[in-house]
């Protein structure tokens, strides 16, 4: 018997994912629920961690890697004098030591670690080295060298201190890994640290005050189908952290044909989110020399004059 595809649903979905499950487990939940025949998400989350969780369904699947390079805020806690061999409270333990820190202490650590940083990932990570996922050597007991890699911390603020723990938000860059920002402040205050919780508040432009949790989205799904799509944001809105440009029809039908633009006021370089004058998303382009290149662009669906209007 032939497959059933499910639903040709567009969107993004933004869920609050809970503590205990991956994010692929969650992607699928979601994905049988709204039916959607195509789905991915927007870079995993550790089973402990909780938070936001973009998930994109159809058209939007071919902007994820958008998503995936923004900038994200966390909040975590942490316990001071407990180093662990994930650097987090599901690992074993490594080493114990006496925690005599204040929170002026901590301070100076945080500001020390703050801007533009060289960060080495965790062997419980996803990296690959020769083919195989860091986590995959980690499990067999192998231990490899990985090189520093740059990342940025825009904010690391101090939200609480209480005898061998705290508590810190984070924004920080693509690539970041918290883990490790949390090992490397138990390190600077010499006494080792590893982290016991950890949530994602914002993921570029998109804010957990807009997520909806598993057991919400049950819910949603016995309303039937379109109270579920009402849940799933335009695409364009996942985008809103990118320079965008507005084109008027003749530029938009060049553009969709695989043809390139040339406009004023772009900016010098890099990616940029294209609609037409109806502010309907087309895709994503890249600006060079004055130009816009078409890249990711959505598919299409004639409108009733005949002019292809976005999908997504």
């Amino acid at each position: 018997m032939r497959r059933r595809r499910g639903r040709p649903v567009s969107g993004v979905l933004l869920l609050d994912k809970p503590a205990g499950i991956t994010s692929n487990q969650a992607l699928q939940t979601a994905r049988r629920l709204l039916d959607a025949a195509k789905a991915g998400h927007t870079g995993t989350l550790d089973p402990l961690a909780t938070g936001l969780l973009p998930l994109c369904f159809g058209e939007a699947t071919k902007v994820s890697q958008f998503l995936l390079g923004a900038h994200k805020t966390y909040r975590a806690r942490a316990r001071l004098g407990i180093t662990t061999t994930t650097g987090d409270s599901e690992g074993e333990l490594l080493r114990e030591r006496p925690v005599a820190v204040d929170e002026a202490t901590i301070r100076a650590a945080l500001a020390a670690l703050t801007g533009d940083i060289l960060q080495v990932p965790p062997m419980h990570s996803a990296l690959k080295h020769d083919g195989q996922r860091l986590y995959e050597l980690a499990r067999r007991g192998q231990t490899v060298e990985r090189q520093a890699r740059p990342v940025h911390i825009g904010r690391l603020e101090l939200l609480h201190v209480e005898d061998d723990a705290f508590e810190v938000e984070i924004d920080c860059s693509k690539g970041t890994y918290v883990r490790s920002l949390i090992e490397d402040i138990g390190e600077a205050l010499g006494c080792g640290a590893h982290m016991t919780a950890l949530r994602r508040l914002r993921v570029g432009a998109l804010d957990i005050a807009e997520a909806v949790d598993v057991d919400r989205l049950r819910e949603v799904a016995e309303q039937g189908s379109e109270a579920l799509d009402a849940c799933l944001l335009p695409v364009a809105d996942a985008l809103a952290h990118l320079p965008q440009v507005q084109l008027d029809t003749d530029q938009a039908q060049r553009l969709l044909r695989g043809q390139p633009v040339r406009l004023a006021a772009l900016p010098a370089t890099g990616w940029v989110a294209v609609f037409d004058e109806e502010r309907a998303f087309l895709g994503m382009a890249e600006s060079a020399d004055g130009q816009l290149l078409p890249r990711r662009l959505v598919s299409q669906e004639p409108a009733a004059d005949g002019v292809p209007a976005a999908s997504a």
